[in-house]
């Protein structure tokens, strides 16, 4: 072992550490894996092998060859392979440990697949490459690059061999298509047998959802509805309503009855409660009103498997947003657009929730970001009074759309609750002080109307921001996503807030995101987070982040798609916001801020890097092409040529 590499392979194992791996260094005690190395020397001598580390996770093999340098990472040959000449296979770490994997597959059968990791550089500069290797001995390209060593450990390591190595999609991604496959066929359901517009498509699928909480609490069958022409089963659907909302003890009264009215339309529309020919999912013609259709395909793909949506996951935003897409819109012409779940559980970690703390979302949409807190709160604490506080008493939100705020209450009594303090008011007329006093949260959640300030100066997204810090209380937290444009303050007024800003709270740092966060909708998003209460100081040390290699990718045919490396960008992500490492400034810069700077990781970014040499030799062999092209055209003046062609003829003569 080079003296040189002992940090990085003290590195390495902290990395194994945190992950919960546990690997042999220079060899194995497992005997199978100790005799096929018995043999594998990098040198090519027949010797012993001694990768760096080596073990067993589940049924995979693990070995780690490790560099103190990224220019010794890989070597390719003139195939572009990698290379297994033996000076390439000492000096280099994927050549390494593609090297013993060979080896390890070759002089033994208990073990049949084989991840051969290169990890090259230190913790702020590094390289970490997984290869995957069979009993057949098929080497394919190198997998992406990853972060920490979390995606192969006991927990995650299946799923990964499946995803990244099978390519198979994930059961949390099958489980999100096959929602958005339910919700195209209702919403040609709901456009071809019941005229619905935008807004009531929602309610219908929300009410429909209440509807069968109580039939199952009251012990009725969908033969409860009957095509009665009197007693329509829009009616029955609505008494249902009723007596849920009434079993939910939403309250007070006046929160009820707008709640309740919202459903109306179920009983109102007469289209929906007459009895038509309708040709269900498998091609068969059926008489029913498409009430009872819905009804019975909700139930059947949905609310039989309810269990599912107990969690942060918000279904009925998937819908909703799935019903706009299909209607030629996406909620920006209402001011909406929802927030995907891997961003309302970022904004839980972020600020590390607690289950002693206080959530206010001033415009919650379907409840997205409530219900997200709400589940990490509920998973933080065994005890049952601790629960119905955290639902009780806890959770606080605004949305002015009354056809929303249905919705998000519908979202939150499913989960058992947590509906009581939802308001259908106007967050901005509301005063801070009033609101810290009546709800006392010292958390902030926050996806603000978007593209407002256009119309109104007062409604830019950056004034939504300091209305919220205004209203959390001293030494809470903020989240809020908002465009990249927000945080660059062109406008006077925009320039005018941030400074207010700063006056009274504290900037903690900005997350550039994925600008397809918000598929199809067209918006470069950021996260920012702020204390509350407590001036910003001129010495404060604020971390920019680019975040935008998410783990999240668009695919044809499916939107953004979450991918295996999801999972372990956010850990590393956490792992810099809470300075538990350190990052290349490419990723995370730390600074100093003013008012007018433009807060975002692009306008502090410079690169900290140093070069290797394999960066110097390429720059150079760039340049001399490039001049010696240049040459070869009749520019060599500009290097001076000419002019030293000039002064040697005048001394000659």
């Amino acid at each position: 072992m080079a003296k040189k590499e002992i940090k990085t392979d003290l590195w390495v194992y902290e990395l194994l550490k945190e992950a919960n791996i546990n690997l042999s260094p220079q060899g194995s005690d497992i005997k199978e894996l100790s005799e096929a190395l018995s043999k594998a020397s990098k040198k090519g001598t027949g010797g012993v092998g001694y990768p760096e580390y080596v073990g067993v996770v589940k049924d995979f093999v693990i070995v780690i060859e490790d560099k103190a340098s990224v220019d010794k990472h890989i070597k390719h040959d003139e195939n572009n392979l990698i290379s297994q000449k033996q000076k390439d296979i000492e000096n280099y770490a994927l050549n390494g440990a593609l090297w013993y994997a060979k080896a390890i597959i070759k002089h033994q059968t208990s073990y049949k697949k084989v991840f051969a990791i290169a990890v090259s550089g230190n913790e702020k500069n590094h390289r970490i490459t997984p290869l995957f290797i069979d009993d057949g001995a098929f080497i394919r390209e190198p997998l992406e690059d990853i972060e920490t060593f979390m995606l192969l450990n006991e927990k995650n390591i299946d799923e990964y061999y499946k995803r990244e190595v099978l390519k198979e999609d994930s059961p949390k991604q099958k489980t999100k298509e096959e929602i958005e496959k339910i919700a195209t066929r209702l919403h040609e359901d709901l456009r071809n047998y019941g005229a619905l517009d935008d807004r009531n498509k929602p309610l219908v699928v929300a009410g429909i959802l209440l509807a069968l909480d109580e039939m199952k609490a009251q012990n009725l069958t969908l033969e409860h509805l009957n095509n009665d022409t009197i007693n329509t089963d829009g009616n029955k659907i609505y008494g249902l309503i009723e007596s849920n909302l009434k079993r939910s003890s939403l309250s007070p009264q006046v929160k009820f009855d707008k709640v309740l009215t919202q459903f109306s339309v179920i009983k109102d529309t007469k289209k929906i409660n007459e009895i038509c020919e309708i040709t269900d999912k498998k091609g068969s013609k059926i008489n029913s009103t498409p009430l009872k259709y819905y009804a019975k395909t909700i139930k059947e793909e949905i609310f039989d498997s309810i269990h599912i949506i107990k969690n942060s996951y918000d279904y009925l935003g998937v819908f909703y947003s799935e019903f706009m897409r299909f209607s030629g819109g996406d909620g920006q012409t209402l001011g909406i657009v929802l927030t995907p779940t891997h961003i309302t559980e970022l904004f839980c970690d972020l600020v590390d929730l607690k289950m002693s703390d206080r959530v206010l979302d001033p415009y919650c949409g379907t409840a997205g970001f409530l219900i997200t807190a709400m589940d990490y709160m509920l998973l933080k604490t065994d005890k049952e009074e601790q629960k119905r506080q955290i639902k009780q008493n806890q959770l606080f939100g605004f949305e002015l759309q009354s056809f929303m705020f249905a919705v998000a209450t519908t979202n939150m009594v499913l989960r058992g609750d947590g509906k009581s303090n939802l308001n259908d008011e106007d967050f901005l007329k509301q005063n801070p002080l009033k609101l810290q006093e009546n709800f006392m949260a010292n958390v902030g959640f926050m996806n603000p109307p978007y593209s407002q300030g256009k119309i109104d100066k007062r409604l830019t997204e950056i004034a939504f921001t300091e209305h919220l810090c205004d209203s959390i209380l001293k030494g809470g937290k903020v989240v809020v996503i908002v465009p990249q444009s927000a945080m660059t303050g062109k406008s006077k007024e925009e320039k005018a807030i941030k400074e207010n800003i700063l006056k009274h709270h504290t900037l903690e740092g900005v997350i550039t995101l994925n600008k397809n966060t918000f598929y199809g909708v067209g918006t470069n998003p950021c996260i920012a987070v702020f204390t509350t209460g407590l001036p910003h100081d001129k010495e404060k040390i604020c971390k920019f982040i680019n975040f935008e290699d998410d783990g999240f990718e668009v695919q044809k045919h499916r939107g953004l798609v979450e991918t295996i490396h999801a999972k372990d960008k956010k850990a590393h992500l956490l792992d810099i916001w809470f300075e538990r490492k350190e990052a290349p400034s490419k990723f995370c810069v730390k600074t100093t801020i003013e008012s007018d700077d433009e807060w975002l990781h692009s306008f502090y970014y410079f690169n900290d890097e140093i070069p290797s040499q394999s960066d110097f030799e390429k720059t150079m062999a760039d340049y001399l092409t490039f001049e010696f092209n240049m040459i070869t055209h009749g520019r060599g003046y500009l290097f001076g040529l000419d002019e030293n062609k000039n002064k040697i003829e005048a001394k000659n003569e």
